[in-house]
């Protein structure tokens, strides 16, 4: 009788992408070293980027979309005065102006703070009928990019050396900075592209300071689905019993469960929660319509 094949180890890990690599092939040693290709980033950085990637692993790749939309936080090098087709240092240069002054550059910078329209890159992974937006630009099929709200929730010039401009970016989810730094170039009167990119947060995940009790392992075992990790992107925690669990994880219907949770945790603004039993995550459970439903349920018989 052949023994069963232990199942992928759930949860999350925080990785530094270093520069040099694709998001996809920072992948690999993460894969090896737990035996599994249940594997998977929540935001992609680009190749000639580094940065924290929140990685989710085994039954936790389902909740990827709750992580994927998070705001993140940037420190980027912009050289002005030379465009490229990437919009980075990978790229052939295809336009040039003359280097703007830092006034030039601090004067046009409110115009890109708030929700804005925004242009992602040629190369880029969005996908145009089907294909990605980075393949058909490699076949020479330069397609329009429509534009798309983003919101940027803080943008400083933090070091000016010409033609390098260091800048600082808190933004939304979906927002490119490649594209943020050739928008920022042409008010100012010039062109650019960015040279250099560090993501040092997402949500509330720093760089290096992952939080409380929960360093970044030695080994890539991943991080149990707590409570703190839950807050840290924004959504309520409730604790439910252990027969609401069960009730749960055969998805009865929700209202009576829901009824006896502190209503403050479940007004407002919020769109998703997650729920917990004795500290062991249940289930993530979504507002849709001014009704809650059910999102994904972690948990199993």
């Amino acid at each position: 009788m052949k023994n069963k094949q232990k199942p992928a180890p759930s949860g999350l890990i925080l990785f530094h992408k270093p520069p040099g690599i694709t998001s996809f092939d920072a992948l690999r040693d993460i894969k090896r070293e737990l035996g599994t290709g249940k594997v998977g980033h929540t935001g992609t950085l680009d190749k000639f980027a580094e940065g924290l990637l929140l990685v989710l692993t085994g039954r936790a790749l389902k909740l990827s979309k709750w992580f994927t939309h998070c705001g993140k936080q940037y420190e980027g090098t912009i050289c002005f005065g030379t465009e490229t087709d990437t919009l980075d240092p990978e790229g052939s240069p295809i336009a040039s102006a003359p280097v703007p002054s830092r006034e030039a550059v601090e004067q046009v910078l409110p115009q890109f703070t708030g929700e804005i329209l925004q242009a992602p890159p040629a190369y880029s992974a969005i996908h145009i009928d089907g294909k990605r937006a980075s393949v058909l630009a490699r076949r020479g099929e330069i397609r329009e990019m429509r534009k798309r709200p983003v919101t940027i929730h803080a943008l400083e010039l933090r070091s000016w050396e010409p033609p390098f401009a260091k800048i600082f970016v808190h933004c939304s989810g979906g927002t490119y900075i490649r594209s943020l730094a050739r928008d920022i170039a042409l008010a100012a009167g010039s062109r650019a592209h960015l040279t250099a990119l560090v993501r040092t947060q997402v949500a509330g995940f720093k760089l290096g300071i992952p939080g409380p009790r929960s360093p970044v392992p030695s080994t890539f075992y991943p991080l149990r689905l707590t409570p703190y990790l839950f807050r840290t992107l924004g959504l309520p925690c409730l604790e439910i019993t252990p027969d609401d669990a069960k009730q749960i994880i055969h998805g009865k219907p929700l209202a009576p469960i829901l009824a006896k949770a502190p209503q403050e945790l479940l007004c407002g603004d919020k769109t998703a929660a997650a729920l917990f039993s004795d500290n062991t995550f249940i289930a993530i459970i979504e507002q849709k319509n001014n009704k809650w439903t059910y999102g994904y349920v972690y948990a199993r018989n």
